[in-house]
């Protein structure tokens, strides 16, 4: 059972903090549990209209994931954890044998790992600016020889995984600024990012004074190896978690993905989609990695994932794309 300041205890004794949002859980049509990127906490904006919430009745439930905000670490995170994690919470707040599930960005590893593990507990999902893993065997290597990240993303990991001494000293010395890397640097956000982060808290435990806790860097670490490492299975090869018959449902997988997201590449994005044709695929023309904070969008997202509604301006544009 819950608690009264909003947490609940897991079965390995850890406490996972969560907060509620939208119409009251009794009065809902639709329950959403809400997954956080990285770097972020059950604090996050999803920025949908009071209205559509209140016209529609949906209920949010907000957590922090293991070792951010008031949550307890995980010294044994795992992909697998990270589903049970979702399912144990969705358990102790009773709130039903099956519900929506939302991620953003990191988060949406969450997600793969609930459509892995846990099919059976899902309504729908949507993944909003989603990671990829460039050690998905199904990723073209035409796909990753041009893109400089792949590089950034393997050095990073091997420095985290066999350095965190190392990389804890660089992310906090004063020598350089480092923080420059993650704050409004247009090497990772586009114009309407940056205008974005003029006017949200921005992301607090990625500064340098955040990171100087040990623990603070310990959480966004595990959940960078974890995310980024090696993963028992490959998202192109899951099947269909609501496939057609004659109960099939409204239910569905969505991934929302910013054209001009700097972060994460539109064209791996577009790769996966179409090796896993049950995803509805959806592009931010002119979005950027933090589409999840821009006018509208969340207001698109919901009412694609709980009312089936398809908005032209997000059909992805054709561009060309070398064979997988």
């Amino acid at each position: 059972m819950a608690d009264p300041q909003g947490r609940i205890k897991l079965r390995d004794g850890r406490y996972l903090a969560y907060k509620e949002r939208g119409v009251p859980k009794d009065d809902a049509n639709f329950t959403i549990v809400l997954v956080h990127g990285f770097g972020s906490s059950k604090d996050m904006n999803f920025n949908v209209s009071q209205e559509l919430v209140n016209e529609i009745g949906i209920y949010f439930v907000i957590y922090d994931r293991a070792g951010y905000g008031e949550s307890d670490p995980n010294p044994k995170r795992s992909l697998k954890s990270e589903a049970y994690d979702v399912q144990e919470l969705a358990d102790r707040l009773q709130i039903g044998s099956r519900f929506y599930l939302i991620g953003i960005s990191m988060g949406s590893y969450t997600i793969w790992s609930c459509l892995k593990h846990i099919p059976q507990r899902l309504a729908g999902v949507a993944m909003v600016a989603p990671v990829v893993n460039y050690r998905w065997p199904s990723i073209p290597e035409s796909l990753m020889k041009k893109d400089y990240r792949r590089e950034v993303v393997k050095w990073s990991f091997w420095i985290a995984k066999y350095f965190p001494g190392l990389l804890h000293w660089w992310v906090t010395q004063n020598m350089f600024s480092t923080t420059s890397m993650l704050e409004k640097n247009p090497l990772y956000f586009n114009d309407q990012d940056i205008e974005v982060l003029k006017h949200i808290k921005g992301f607090p435990m990625l500064t340098k004074e955040g990171l100087r806790d040990r623990s603070v860097f310990e959480t966004l670490r595990t959940d960078f190896l974890v995310a980024l490492g090696d993963w028992d299975f490959d998202p192109a090869d899951l099947p269909d978690p609501f496939p057609s018959g004659p109960e099939k449902s409204t239910s569905s997988v969505h991934i929302w993905q910013g054209y001009e997201d700097k972060v994460m590449p539109f064209q791996l994005q577009r790769c996966l989609c179409r090796k896993l044709p049950w995803i509805t695929y959806h592009e931010v023309p002119k979005g950027g990695h933090l589409i999840v904070h821009y006018d509208g969008v969340c207001d698109a997202i919901l009412k694609s994932l709980l009312l089936g509604e398809d908005l032209p301006m997000y059909r992805p544009k054709a561009v060309i794309i070398e064979p997988a």
